[in-house]
C-alpha cells in the first residue's frame, strides 16, 4: 500500500475545504443584503412551464427536448406511480437497460450487474470496474456494491444511454444512471411519511422532513426501514434466501446566502443485513472433472476419475442414478428451492458525504466545486453447486473508501454554452476472497480428498489503489438560430496498483466471519505474496461531437459520435500460482457510437426516437485458466439499435407511457489466449442484450368528487430471450417473458394516499441472474424473480 496515500487525501481534503471556506468569504460580506431565493423553481427532472422536462445530462440544467442525447428522465412522482422504488427496477420502464442484482461471482444481493445496449460488466469484484457510471448528486459510485440505490427521497432519475466519456469519464462506456436527492426548501416547513405492507411479511416505513432555518437556510433528513420474507427455502435448514432487510437515512444542508452563492452538504447511509442470493440449482455437467472427484469421494456407484490411484480410473463421469452420493441433476429442486448446506450471506454498509459549492462569478460564468468522499463495506457467501457437495463455494468480503474532487467552470452567454472541469479521484479497496473447493491445487491431495479429507481452500488478499486524473471541456455554439454544434474531448489518465496473497490451505474450513482477516494467516499450505506492487496506468483521450436542429418548435434532430473506455486492471483470482508469479494485467475497453435521433413534442405528447451503432472494441472477456476465470482483451462486437419513448397525457386524466428497444449485437471476433480457453465464440450473443424491450403503462385519474381523485393503472414490460453471461448455456437462458403490475389509488385533496397494487400480476416465474462454468467446476446456478405478491401503502403530506 502507498504510504502517501493518506497524507495526499488529507491535502487535497484540505485544499478543497480551504477552497469552498474561500469562496464563502468571497461572498459573505454581501449576506447581510442578500435577497430571498427564488422559491418556485422547479424541482430537478421535474415538470417546469409548459410541460417541459428539465434534465443535467450536459451538466448544466436544459430541457429534455432539446438535448442531443438519449435519455429517460423521471420525477420521483414517475417513480412512484409506475412502482419504482430502487435501482434494479428501472430496467422495466428503460429502453436498453438491463440491472440485475446479486453479481454472479459475489453472492452479494446489493452487488449490481448493469447493462445499457448490451455494454457493461458481469464481474462486480473489486478489480473490475462497471462499465455504467452510477451517479447520486453528481457523485460518482466506483464500487457495484452500493449501485443497488433505494428510491426514498429521490427527485429525479435520469438514464443516459450510449457512451458518456466527455462529461462524465472512464467507466460510462454503457452509459450513466443520474440519481438526485431533493434539495431542501427555504420557504415551507413540511414533512411526508409513509407505511407499505404486503406479502411475505412485507413491512417498510419511510419518512421524511424539510425544515426552514431561516430565509436562506433549510434541512432535509429522511429515513427508512423495509423488511421482507425470503422466496426460495433451503431443503437443508429452513432458511429463506432473497429476503429483505435494509435501512437507509438521508441528510441535506443548504445555504444560500446571496442569489450568487450556493453551498449544499449531504450525507447518506445505506446498510443491508440478509440472509444470501436467492440462487438455485440449474445444472451439474457430469462429466466435469469436479462433479466426478465428489462423486468418487462420496462412493457414488460407478462413478470415474482419471487420476491415478482412484477406484475405477477412466473419463470424468457420474452416471444419473438418484443416489444421495452422486453430484447429478437430481438435485434440481425446482425455482424456489435450494438444495445447498453451506453458509450463506449477504451484508452491505454503505454511506457517504459530498459538498457542492456554487459560485456565480458574473451573469454568464459559475464556478462549481463537488467534493465527496464514500465508504463501502460487504460481504457475500454463496453456495455456488447449490447441492450438499463441497463443489465450490465462495466467500468475498470487500472495504472500499473512495475520494473524489471535481472542479467546473462553466460559461452560458447568447449562442455558446461551455464547461472547463478538472476531475480527481482515490479509491483505496481491500478485498478477501476465500474459496473452498473440492477441486485440488495438485493430484498429491486427491488422496487426502478419497481418504475423507475435505478438500483445500483458497485463501486470495488483494489490496487495490486507483488514482485517476482528467480534464475535460465541452462547448455548444448555436452558429445559426435553431442549428447548434457540440464538440468536447477529456483526458483522463488511471494508475492502478495491486498487491496480493494467496494462500492454498486444507483442510477446507470456512473462514471467520469477520468479512476482511483481521487474525493471523493460518498455517496449512503454500503462500504465495506479490510482495512487489503491481503498476499500471491506463490512459485514454475520449470526446463527443453532435449537431442539434430545431426543426420546427415542435421537432428537433441531432446526429451525434461518441467515444468512452472502461479503464483496464490486474486479474486477482490465481488458484496455485508459482512463486515469482507476477499477476496478468488487463486494458481497457473503448466503443465508438455513432447516433441520429429526432424529439417530437406537441402539447401533451411526447415522442424520443434514436437509432444507433456501436463498435465495441478490446472487450474484456472472461477466459478460464482450469478452474480460474481471468479477464483478457480478446474480442471485438458491432451492436445496433433503434429505441423510442412515448408518452402522452392528455386533459380528462388519462396517461400513457410506453417505451422499446431493438438490439442487434454481433462479435465480430475472439482473439485467442495461449493456455486459457475462451467462453465465447463468434456469432453467440452478448449478455444481457435482449433484441426486443418494451414497456407500457396506462392510468387514470377519476374525479369522485372535489375531494377524491381514484387512480387505477396497469403497467407491463416485454423481454426478448436473454443470455447472463458470455456464450451459449441453455441452463440459464431465459426465453422471452412478459410481466405485468397492477395498482389502485385512492388520493384526497388534503394530501393523503391509500394504495393497493400486485407485482407480477400474472405469476409469471422468469431469470433475473444466471451463472454457470459447466465446462470446468461443473455448475450452473440461476435466480428467479419473486412470484406474484401484494402490498397495500398509506401515505400522507403534511
Amino acid at each position: 500500500m502507498n504510504k502517501q496515500v493518506p497524507a495526499l487525501r488529507r491535502g487535497l481534503m484540505a485544499a478543497c475545504a480551504l477552497s469552498t471556506l474561500a469562496i464563502a468569504a468571497a461572498v459573505a460580506p454581501s449576506v447581510a443584503a442578500a435577497q430571498d431565493a427564488d422559491a418556485a423553481q422547479a424541482e430537478e427532472g421535474e415538470a417546469v412551464q409548459g410541460g417541459d422536462i428539465v434534465v443535467t445530462a450536459r451538466r448544466r440544467e436544459e430541457s429534455l427536448q432539446q438535448t442531443p442525447i438519449a435519455i429517460s428522465a423521471f420525477s420521483a412522482e414517475a417513480l412512484e406511480a409506475r412502482q419504482i422504488t430502487s435501482s434494479q427496477d428501472l430496467e422495466k420502464i428503460t429502453p436498453s437497460l438491463q440491472f440485475k442484482p446479486a453479481g454472479q461471482l459475489s453472492g452479494n444481493s446489493s452487488a449490481s450487474v448493469v447493462f445499457i445496449r448490451g455494454i457493461g460488466q458481469l464481474d462486480p469484484t473489486a478489480a473490475v470496474d462497471p462499465g455504467v457510471g452510477m451517479y447520486i448528486d453528481e457523485v460518482y459510485v466506483g464500487r457495484s456494491v452500493g449501485g443497488t440505490i433505494e428510491f426514498g427521497d429521490v427527485a429525479s432519475v435520469e438514464v443516459l444511454r450510449g457512451p458518456q466519456g466527455t462529461l462524465f469519464g472512464r467507466n460510462t462506456i454503457g452509459g450513466a444512471i443520474l440519481v438526485r436527492t431533493k434539495k431542501p426548501e427555504f420557504d415551507e416547513l413540511s414533512a411526508t411519511g409513509r407505511i407499505r405492507f404486503g406479502d411475505f411479511h412485507l413491512f417498510e416505513a419511510y419518512a421524511a422532513a424539510n425544515v426552514p432555518l431561516s430565509q436562506n437556510l433549510a434541512v432535509r433528513v429522511s429515513g427508512g426501514h423495509r423488511t421482507r420474507d425470503g422466496y426460495v427455502t433451503r431443503a437443508y435448514d429452513g432458511l429463506d434466501l432473497g429476503n429483505e432487510n435494509v435501512s437507509t437515512a438521508n441528510a441535506a444542508l443548504r445555504w444560500e446566502p446571496t442569489a450568487t452563492f450556493e453551498l449544499s452538504l449531504r450525507g447518506d447511509y445505506t446498510k443491508r443485513k440478509e440472509h444470501g442470493a436467492p440462487f438455485v440449482f440449474a445444472g451439474i455437467n457430469e462429466d466435469a472433472p469436479v462433479p466426478a472427484i465428489v462423486s468418487v469421494a462420496a462412493g457414488c456407484p460407478g462413478a470415474t476419475m482419471p487420476f491415478p490411484g482412484t477406484p475405477n480410473p477412466g473419463p470424468p463421469h457420474v452416471p444419473s442414478i438418484n443416489d444421495p452420493r452422486c453430484a447429478n441433476d437430481f438435485y434440481e429442486m425446482g425455482p424456489f428451492t435450494n438444495g445447498g448446506t453451506a453458509d450463506v450471506l449477504s451484508t452491505s454498509e454503505v454511506w457517504g458525504v459530498s459538498g457542492t459549492a456554487r459560485l456565480d462569478l458574473s451573469d454568464s460564468v459559475t464556478l462549481k466545486s463537488i467534493t465527496a468522499y464514500r465508504s463501502t463495506e460487504s460481504r457475500g457467501i454463496r453456495d455456488a453447486d447449490n447441492t450438499p457437495f463441497l463443489i465450490i463455494t465462495t466467500d468475498v468480503g470487500s472495504q472500499s473508501k473512495q475520494f473524489s474532487q471535481e472542479l467546473q467552470l462553466q460559461y452560458d452567454a447568447g449562442p455558446v454554452n461551455a464547461i472547463l472541469g478538472g476531475y480527481y479521484f482515490d479509491e483505496d479497496t481491500t478485498e478477501r476472497a476465500t474459496v473452498p473447493l473440492s477441486f485440488p491445487p495438485s493430484p498429491p491431495v486427491i488422496a487426502s480428498i478419497l481418504a475423507g479429507g475435505p478438500g483445500t481452500r483458497d485463501l486470495q488478499v488483494s489490496d487495490l489503489e486507483t488514482r485517476s486524473l482528467a480534464a475535460f471541456g465541452e462547448i455548444s455554439y448555436e452558429i445559426a438560430p435553431r442549428l447548434e454544434l457540440t464538440g468536447g474531448l477529456r483526458y483522463t489518465e488511471d494508475r492502478k496498483t495491486y498487491q496480493g496473497t494467496v494462500l492454498n490451505l486444507f483442510p477446507a474450513t470456512l473462514p471467520d466471519p469477520d468479512p476482511l482477516p483481521t487474525k493471523a494467516i493460518p498455517e496449512g499450505g503454500p503462500l504465495f505474496i506479490y510482495s512487489t506492487p503491481n503498476r499500471k496506468t491506463f490512459s485514454a483521450l475520449t470526446g463527443s461531437a453532435s449537431a442539434r436542429y430545431e426543426m420546427n418548435d415542435w421537432l428537433n434532430t441531432y446526429v451525434s459520435y461518441s467515444r468512452s473506455f472502461k479503464s483496464g486492471g490486474f486479474n486477482t483470482r490465481y488458484n496455485a500460482p508459482p512463486p515469482g508469479f507476477v499477476p496478468v494485467p488487463f486494458d481497457e475497453e473503448s466503443v465508438d457510437s455513432y447516433e441520429v435521433g429526432a424529439k417530437i413534442s406537441v402539447d401533451r405528447f411526447r415522442l424520443n426516437l434514436a437509432a444507433f451503432q456501436a463498435n465495441y472494441n478490446d472487450i474484456q472477456l472472461v477466459f478460464r485458466q482450469g478452474v480460474v476465470p481471468l479477464l483478457f482483451n480478446a474480442g471485438k462486437a458491432r451492436i445496433r439499435g433503434f429505441e423510442a419513448e412515448a408518452s402522452y397525457h392528455p386533459f380528462g386524466g388519462l396517461q400513457l407511457d410506453a417505451g422499446m428497444s431493438v438490439l442487434d449485437d454481433k462479435i465480430l471476433s475472439i482473439t485467442p489466449v495461449p493456455g486459457a480457453t475462451a467462453t465465447v465464440a463468434p456469432g453467440e450473443d452478448l449478455p444481457l442484450t435482449p433484441s426486443f424491450q418494451g414497456n407500457f403503462a396506462i392510468g387514470y385519474d377519476l374525479e369522485l368528487n372535489d375531494e377524491y381523485t381514484l387512480t387505477p393503472r396497469f403497467d407491463g414490460s416485454y423481454t426478448s430471450h436473454l443470455t447472463f453471461i458470455t456464450g451459449s448455456v441453455p441452463e440459464i437462458e431465459q426465453p422471452a417473458y412478459f410481466v405485468a403490475n397492477g395498482s389502485i389509488q385512492l388520493a384526497s385533496n388534503v394530501g393523503w394516499k391509500l394504495q393497493a397494487g400486485v407485482i407480477n400480476l400474472f405469476d409469471k416465474r422468469y431469470l433475473i441472474q444466471g451463472n454457470a462454468s459447466l465446462g470446468t467446476l461443473g455448475y450452473a446456478e440461476k435466480i428467479y424473480a419473486r412470484p406474484r405478491n401484494w402490498y397495500v401503502q398509506v401515505s400522507a403530506d403534511f
